[in-house]
């Protein structure tokens, strides 16, 4: 069995949503329920998040922005995503999650983590919060990670929707290699295979758009095949996953047709791309309640088992 940490605290709760927002409270409890009920649960190593600080915030965003969310309070941020009275607290801690696992992962305590967090990051950009993200949880990870010592740092991104704001932070650095897999054309619109990144970042971003009803044999290739090749060529020194749940075949916002098995395959396509590095996951996307719970425990117990 691997040291696998999971890194969540109530604060991710607070940040309240309108009625019938997908992006609700109910995603979080739906998974802990389903953890603390299963056979993962006494092999798992609790660790509390830490609240991110302003400079590991400003690593990824402008400072304007920040003042911008910080003194919101409530309202909307652009038309999907909302901030309520907490949501700002509960940010700094979705993103101290990724460092206390980063943290738990350098002095031996863990080799793996889940991170199960919201609000979401990974659409996030330097200077907006969009997408239900505020802050881009795993670009901040990916720079902290940097600063303790990982220097090259491999992003996978499995969520259905590509994720703009990470690509965006790393498109011209060669020290951060950004792997996405996602449902295209769709939201945010970004994510063809032109975009290979810019100046030294040329050739350290890799999408891999996917049509409408792409399932299994498509993630399949994906992550057992085309994602090994660049990790090997790349040879980082940790892998972060943004883990979308929204690539389920039950979810209502897009349109894959990936089953629980398929995301099996995925996470152990990710764990077995390169042995003996630390990974990482924190959640980002999946609105159905039953496939998020599911698919969070699929991966939580493929973290602990697989070697």
């Amino acid at each position: 069995m691997k040291k696998t940490g999971l890194i969540y605290d109530d604060i991710y709760l607070t940040h309240l949503m309108p009625d019938d927002h997908p992006e609700s409270r109910d995603r979080l409890l739906a998974i802990m329920s389903r953890l603390r009920g299963s056979d993962v649960w006494p092999h798992l190593i609790a660790i509390s998040p830490e609240k991110a600080s302003f400079e590991d915030i400003e690593a990824i965003h402008d400072k304007r922005y920040i003042e911008k969310a910080r003194n919101l309070g409530h309202g909307y941020l652009d038309p999907d995503t909302y901030m309520s009275e907490n949501t700002h607290e509960a940010a700094l801690y979705a993103a101290g999650a990724i460092i206390a696992a980063i943290k738990a992962c350098k002095s031996g305590e863990i080799e793996r983590a889940f991170c199960a967090v919201r609000p979401p990051g990974h659409h996030a950009e330097a200077d907006r919060g969009m997408g239900f993200c505020i802050y881009n949880n795993v670009a901040i990870g990916a720079r902290f990670a940097q600063k303790v010592g990982y220097r090259k740092v491999f992003i996978a991104d499995f969520d259905v929707h590509h994720g703009n704001g990470t690509q965006h932070s790393f498109y011209d650095d060669d020290t951060v290699f950004y792997f996405s897999t996602h449902q295209y054309p769709h939201y945010p619109g970004t994510g063809s295979t032109s975009e290979t990144g810019a100046g030294k970042g040329k050739g350290y971003t890799y999408n891999i758009p996917m049509n409408y009803g792409a399932g299994d044999k498509q993630m399949h290739e994906a992550y057992h095949d085309r994602l090994h090749e660049q990790v090997s060529a790349f040879s980082p020194d940790i892998i972060l996953v943004s883990a979308g749940y929204d690539i389920h075949k039950d979810d209502p916002l897009a349109g894959f047709m990936v089953t629980d098995n398929g995301i099996q395959d995925i996470v152990r396509g990710i764990l077995s791309a390169k042995a003996d590095i630390p990974v990482i996951f924190t959640m980002e996307g999946g609105y159905d309640l039953d496939a998020i719970s599911t698919g969070v425990l699929i991966s939580v117990r493929e973290l602990i088992n697989y070697q």
